[in-house]
């Protein structure tokens, strides 16, 4: 396994690629809560925070493909430097707006869809990145999965840091780190990212070129719906566990189920960049979201709060495998040059699944009892395998 894993990270080019991605990603990790904090700190209101976040998460996603298109037309060097640069003024804009209280809230909200407009894809540009870095297939699956085990755990360790932020000092703290992080990495990213290859256009070309980009969603019907229903099953979950362990001591235990999901995940991702697959990855796709979905299944079974973490823990298996074959796959349906767009509707899927799941969910649980909700929070990644099926 770690043969397999040095052979990725002595690839030319990685080991400068990688710092520079995981620096400017990390702001991700540590932006949500550092935001929804110094929000309800300036506001006095969780409420008016939740929606700001809301707010900012929506505006993001539905420019993800966009913001990736441009540095598909215009190349990383290019377009990334200019949006960091916007990104992170707003951030500092909202770090001092949320200082201390006496900002309309309006021209918070104001703020928050600015930055959520300019946020750049740094992961799609980092797999696009690898896909040049790795040209043989198997060396970049091993990437793939070694750049997602990585984000996840970015995506743990941001929170943690932001909490202690908040602690030791106050919460805009977080949200100035998150600016200065995403403006170093992604300017580093940018001053380290190669060109990636675009087919030299024939005669009649172009429109074909232009009409594929335009299909993308349609041709990738098979692991965009696999990561929406990933995303919406996850995010179900994860609520859902909140108040499992609400009722069962304290909701702060949570945490022991979602570092046990994190856990799970990672032992995935690593094993299926490990492991030397026969299966094309199509058929890998369908497998593992049957697996999410029967592992999700058996959280209704759960009769304490350290069986659930177990649930968490296998159904964590399945995840980074998941999305890591889901933009495999796109990466393979993609042509040159919309690799980095191909990844953003990976994320937004996943992003879309996520927010919609946590709305509907907070609402079912309101008219369903718990173990109705958890057994339906198994019911996204079935609905991506039915739509596998009519593709």
């Amino acid at each position: 396994m770690s043969a397999s894993y040095l052979a990725v990270l002595r690839a030319p080019g990685a080991a400068r690629l990688l710092p520079a991605a995981l620096l400017g990603r990390l702001s991700y990790g540590t932006l949500p809560l550092s935001l929804l904090l110094a929000t309800a700190a300036t506001t006095g209101s969780y409420a008016r925070a939740g929606w700001l976040t809301a707010l900012f998460s929506a505006v993001s996603v539905l420019l993800f493909p966009t913001r990736a298109g441009l540095v598909d037309r215009y190349g990383p060097r290019r377009a990334l430097p200019p949006m960091a640069a916007g990104y992170a003024a707003a951030l500092l804009a909202l770090a001092a707006a949320t200082w201390r209280p006496g900002v309309p809230y309006p021209a918070l909200l104001g703020l928050a869809a600015a930055a959520g407009v300019l946020a750049p894809p740094l992961g799609p540009v980092t797999r696009a990145q690898w896909s040049v870095l790795a040209a043989d297939p198997e060396l970049r699956r091993r990437a793939y999965s070694l750049d997602t085990v990585a984000e996840e755990l970015l995506y743990v360790t941001g929170p943690l840091l932001a909490g202690l932020l908040a602690a030791a000092a106050r919460p805009a703290v977080g949200v100035l780190l998150s600016a200065a992080l995403v403006l170093g990495g992604t300017l580093t990213l940018a001053a380290v990212a190669v060109q990636v290859p675009v087919p030299v256009p024939v005669r009649g070309a172009a429109a074909t070129v232009r009409s594929g980009t335009r299909h993308l969603p349609a041709r990738a019907r098979q692991p965009l719906s696999a990561a929406a229903g990933a995303g919406a099953g996850l995010a179900a979950f994860s609520l859902l566990a909140v108040v499992f362990a609400g009722r069962h001591g304290s909701a702060a235990d949570v945490a022991w189920v979602e570092a046990a999901l994190a856990a799970g995940s990672a032992t995935g991702g690593l094993v299926l960049g490990a492991v030397d697959w026969r299966a094309p990855a199509a058929t890998r796709l369908t497998v593992l979201t049957a697996a999410l979905a029967a592992a999700l299944a058996l959280a209704v079974l759960a009769p304490t709060l350290p069986a659930l973490a177990a649930v968490a823990a296998l159904a964590g298996l399945a995840v980074a495998p998941t999305l890591t074959t889901a933009y495999l796959l796109t990466d393979e349906l993609a042509a040159p040059a919309e690799r980095t767009r191909a990844g953003a509707w990976v994320n937004s899927s996943f992003n879309a699944g996520s927010s919609t799941a946590t709305a509907l969910t907070g609402a079912l649980l309101a008219h369903l009892p718990l173990s109705s909700c958890l057994l339906l929070a198994a019911t996204p990644p079935l609905a991506a395998l039915a739509l596998r099926r009519r593709a």
